[in-house]
């Protein structure tokens, strides 16, 4: 199995991400400087054999600006412009689209030379199957999701992993015997993992803790995953229930939990990439850790492979023995959780511990 080359996490390429947010979070094309050219972005040098590579980016709900999920696909890409002459077009998901707008936007980058070519998210799994077989010289990748094509890969990741460990660290800093875990979207089998790798962290340490759930949508809707002003009023409802500690897996809904946890002054738990990191002054101390998942690593390694003629079909899944999930320690408060905390992921990574996907 692949193992993540050179993992940092993200806390530092999606915080310079940042910076960047407004570009093309809306459905067009954003990258880093120089000035966009013709056909897409260009990054590196300007001599006509950089621009040999084009590679294509579809970016899930949210896109630039999430401080999650599409944040560490946009830090892989740009570590790519830095590291490979490489030419680069972005594209976003908006609210509420359909399958076939996700597959024009494949279309649109595959017609327009890009190769290969990378969708953001498991969403994108029923338009990616159409148009793989139409493109068959292009390399495409999918994250979180996989399609039988000769040339498609998934990138996989044992996110039930990671979210056993916060949940562990949850149930070493409740005080009130009582946490919460907020889903982005029911039905998809993803979110679930989260949910059960969480829940099953929390009963390892203590049973008799409580585990408030719930989701923010249900599948095919997908807004749960961008939709801050829900998770907000569903975490004050968790903190008013007596939750002191909430893990949310809902993309960019994320920020509507933290909020408010500094209003009820009660603990939270980010995803994907190190959201301490990322977050308000006035919020960092809330946010207890985070379960850290490797995308921006996982698109790199993606792209550098493609680019040296390395591409392989099929799926690769990166957990805590590759190096590809974890969680952040980046906050002082969890430093007297991590002794435990650490004993547990040597557990599962021995295989003494076998962490549920499913609730």
């Amino acid at each position: 199995m692949r193992v993540l080359r050179g993992m940092k996490w993200g806390a530092v390429a999606v915080s310079a991400s940042l910076v960047l947010a407004a570009c093309g979070s809306s459905g067009g094309g954003g990258s880093t400087p120089p000035a966009p050219a013709p056909g897409g972005n260009t990054g590196g040098s300007s001599s006509p054999a950089a621009q040999s590579i084009k590679v294509g980016l579809a970016y899930d709900v949210g896109g630039r600006g999430d401080k999650s999920f599409n944040d560490l696909a946009a830090a892989g890409l740009e570590k790519a412009q830095k590291d490979l002459s490489i030419e680069t077009k972005e594209l976003s998901a908006v609210q509420g689209e359909s399958d076939q707008q996700k597959q024009d936007r494949l279309e649109l980058l595959a017609n327009a030379g890009y190769n290969p070519i990378i969708a953001v998210g498991f969403a994108y799994a029923p338009a990616l199957g159409k148009v793989a077989p139409q493109f068959p010289d292009v390399h495409f990748a999918i994250i979180d999701s996989e399609v039988k094509a000769p040339n498609v890969e998934g990138l996989l990741f044992h996110e039930e992993q990671s979210s056993f460990l916060v949940g562990v660290a949850a149930a070493l800093a409740t005080k009130t015997k009582n946490v919460g875990f907020i889903g982005g979207v029911k039905g998809t089998g993803l979110i679930e993992k989260f949910q059960a790798g969480y829940q099953a962290g929390v009963k390892a340490v203590d049973p008799s803790i409580k585990v408030q759930v719930a989701y923010l949508s249900v599948s095919p809707d997908f807004t749960g995953f961008n939709d801050p002003a829900k998770a907000k009023i569903t975490a004050k409802g968790m903190y008013d229930a007596g939750a002191d500690v909430i893990y949310h897996a809902a993309g960019g809904s994320g920020s509507g939990l933290f909020d408010a946890a500094k209003d009820a002054g009660k603990l939270a738990i980010g995803v994907d990439s190190d959201q301490y990191q990322s977050a308000p002054a006035d919020e960092k101390s809330l946010i207890l850790t985070s379960a850290l998942k490797g995308v921006d690593t996982a698109v790199y390694n993606f792209i550098e492979d493609d680019a040296q003629g390395k591409f392989k079909a099929g799926s690769v899944r990166f957990g805590l023995k590759e190096g590809g999930v974890g969680y952040s320690t980046s906050n002082p408060k969890i430093d007297p959780y991590k002794a435990k905390i650490d004993a547990y992921k040597q557990k599962i990574i021995d295989g003494t511990i076998t962490v549920p996907t499913t609730p």
